[in-house]
């Protein structure tokens, strides 16, 4: 009976690692697609180096949605 409830918690723990990165996939994609096409004349990167604070609120914004998608996916 040990056996079949380490083999269900491993099983369980899979999935749901398997979901997170799935979901951490979808998204970095749709971060880039953000980044390629909505904001075609924004370099997030040149404007960190400039001090923008706006784009260093948006990118920080984005990064804490990634966690929250990592930390549903190790929760579920």
């Amino acid at each position: 009976m040990g056996s079949d409830f380490l083999l269900a918690t491993l099983f369980n723990l899979s999935v749901n690692l398997i979901y997170t990165i799935v979901a951490l996939m979808v998204g970095v994609l749709a971060l880039k697609f953000v980044d390629k096409r909505l904001l075609e004349r924004v370099d997030i990167e040149e404007e960190l180096k400039n001090n923008n604070i706006a784009v260093a609120i948006f990118a920080s914004t984005i990064l804490l949605f990634v966690a929250l998608i990592v930390s549903f996916g190790l929760k579920a």
